[in-house]
């Protein structure tokens, strides 16, 4: 680095966080920071602690130890003004048509009436929800009631958006769509930090993930980097004939005559191609494919159960 080059700040910035709720501690040590203008995966099982940093984030628990900031300083209500969250737990008033209920979160927002129901009116045609306009939001399916949620979220062209599980519960057509929301998001400038457990979503759409697990952190860095991690690369075999006991690999999953090996390190797949066929392998397919987030996640956390909250 040149001198007086200045060092890029983060927009999230959380170091040394820890969290007790009594004698019990939820989070313990945490470290990471998100860069402006990336998609962060927040991932872990239920009850490892994302949700808990989300809000010591946000001011709605206050830390027991560490440093939580968004742009060098702890979060105010005053400073929400470009910033869009969507909990865990969604809250909308249901007694309103949805219209009426979007235009008055457009106004909290710092909206004019007239932009706040422009906008809400081409976001209800984006998400299939024009019709239902005047019709009051219980009247909606939970999935409905959703679309509006983190059209309430996003209306006020946030800086950082954080989305806790934004399409729990979707079908696979629904997620697709929010999915491309999300990124028009992060392509019109927001910073994005989103929990799931969705793997696809995160592999698609995320630049580094951290991984929580019993509040600390498991793994942390690009996609790549947390794939490597855990084994890099798979190789999935179509085969006849019994596969020879070799140093080249480990076999991670076997049926019938598909196998799935991971190239032990500083092995080349060529190699174990090679040594197959040497040993009377008759190989009718052999493709390689990176670890998948899914077969990490549950790596990682198949084998917990745990016991505390979010």
């Amino acid at each position: 680095m040149n001198q007086g080059d200045a060092v890029e700040e983060p927009l999230v910035h959380i170091d040394g966080f820890r969290m007790d709720f009594g004698d019990q501690t939820v989070i313990r040590d945490l470290s990471f920071d998100v860069r402006e203008g990336e998609t962060f995966g927040f991932l872990g099982s239920n009850g490892c602690g994302k949700t808990t940093t989300l809000r010591a984030l946000l001011g709605i628990y206050q830390p027991t130890a560490g440093t939580l900031h968004i742009r060098g300083k702890v979060f105010e209500p005053r400073d929400g003004a470009r910033l869009g969250y969507l909990p865990e737990e969604r809250g909308l008033y249901k007694k309103e048509s949805v219209l009426d209920v979007m235009v008055y979160f457009g106004r909290l927002k710092g909206l004019s009436r007239p932009d706040a129901t422009a906008w809400s009116r081409t976001y209800l045609d984006r998400v299939a929800l024009a019709d239902k306009a005047a019709t009051r939001l219980d009247k909606l399916s939970g999935g409905q009631q959703q679309k509006i949620q983190l059209g309430v979220t996003i209306m006020n062209d946030p800086e950082l958006l954080i989305l806790d599980e934004p399409t729990q519960g979707f079908d696979p057509v629904n997620r697709r769509l929010l999915m491309d929301i999300i990124e028009e998001q992060k392509r019109a400038g927001a910073t994005v930090i989103m929990v799931t457990h969705q793997m696809d979503e995160v592999e698609r759409l995320c630049d580094r993930v951290i991984l929580l697990k019993n509040g600390v952190a498991e793994a942390y860095g690009t996609v790549e980097d947390v794939q490597n991690s855990y084994g890099g690369t798979v190789i999935r075999l179509q085969h006849s004939g019994p596969l020879p006991a070799s140093d080249l690999y480990d076999v991670t999953a076997a049926q019938h005559d598909y196998t799935e090996l991971t190239p032990r390190a500083g092995t080349d797949e060529a190699d174990i191609l090679r040594d197959l066929v040497g040993h009377g392998v008759l190989v009718r397919s052999f493709t390689t494919a990176r670890t998948s987030l899914e077969e990490i996640f549950l790596r990682v956390y198949g084998d917990q159960s745990e016991q505390v909250g979010a």
